[in-house]
């Protein structure tokens, strides 16, 4: 017979899913879950490996269609305002409603990103094996997870494959701005003792996504400095009442600092790729590297190991 999900299998299934609503802050919940639920309830593993991985990979993949649906109505409104001007229709109308056309757009795909989580959610609640489009089939498969109750004995899921989906949902949630890194940081409190690969995986990821936000917040502060200092040399300027050459200085740094910030904002999209990247290897079976820093973690979780009674050794 399918087993049923007792109440607390079933109250945990649903705090993972209904944790999306928090839009990022949520994604420790399903790691939280997964840790006290597995060897208990395969149906609460599964269903919140499956939250978190909506919540990382697929929050990825809403993200993209976002920004190139966005892309492609701007690039419709210039080429519709262009025929405005020729036209001579009022530019504030025209502006109104593109304006009402992104807010539909916005509000729409935000919708579009919650409503899953709900119905998974509500569909839990009442003890259904709740899979996501794609996303269910597939990770049921990779976990081994039987849905169906047809094995005679009950078989827990894939303990490599739920490590390395829990590390890998840690690096795909690099573009969750700051709280992507409670994912890799709860799995390293919650499961780092009992597995170096995760322990390892977490480590890094949370190290790198600390440096790749710190270089987005750094080019801002950067930013704000030059603008900072352009206005407190102009204002000094109208005090003294000194002649506009004596500005030159203060705005030769500005567009330094501006060049300095321009190329630490461009460089951020590019780690989030690399962090995409080791995602991805990491499904495939490799116990990823990020360059110069993932050494440096492996290196320093080896000499820890070694003052231990059981050394471990990084595959």
């Amino acid at each position: 017979m399918k087993p049923v999900p007792t109440n607390e299998d079933r109250i945990w299934a649903v705090i993972a899913h209904l944790s999306a609503i928090a839009f990022g802050m949520g994604i420790l919940l399903p790691v939280i879950g997964w840790s006290e639920q597995r060897r208990k309830s395969n149906y609460t593993s599964f269903q919140c490996l499956q939250a978190l991985g909506y919540q990382s990979l697929g929050y990825t993949v809403w993200f993209l269609a976002y920004l190139l649906v966005a892309f492609a109505l701007v690039i419709i409104m210039f080429v519709a305002l262009a025929r405005v001007a020729e036209e001579s229709v009022q530019f504030d109308q025209f502006m109104l409603g593109w304006m009402s056309i992104l807010i539909i757009f916005m509000l729409g795909m935000l919708a579009a990103y919650l409503l899953l989580p709900v119905i998974a959610a509500v569909s839990c609640a009442f003890g259904r094996d709740f899979h996501y489009p794609i996303l269910g089939e597939r990770l049921a498969h990779y976990l081994g997870y039987d849905s169906t109750g047809n094995s005679e004995e009950q078989a827990w899921l894939i303990e490599e494959h739920e490590e390395r989906w829990v590390a890998a949902m840690g690096h795909f949630s690099i573009l969750i701005m700051l709280w992507g890194m409670l994912a890799p940081l709860t799995a390293w409190l919650l499961q780092g003792k009992h597995s170096l690969f995760l322990e390892y995986q977490s480590i890094q990821t949370l190290v790198y996504q600390g440096l790749t936000t710190a270089l987005y917040f750094g080019a801002g502060f950067i930013c704000v400095f030059g603008i900072f200092l352009v206005a407190a040399t102009m204002g000094l300027m109208e005090n003294t009442q000194a002649g506009s050459s004596e500005l030159i200085p203060g705005f030769i740094i500005f567009i330094i600092v501006s060049f300095i910030a321009i190329a630490m904002l461009l460089l951020v999209p590019l780690l989030h790729v690399v962090g995409q990247y080791a995602g991805y290897r990491v499904l495939k079976g490799d116990n990823y590297h990020y360059p110069v820093l993932g050494r440096l973690v492996e290196k320093s979780l080896l000499r820890s190991s070694l003052g231990s009674e059981t050394p471990m050794e990084l595959a």
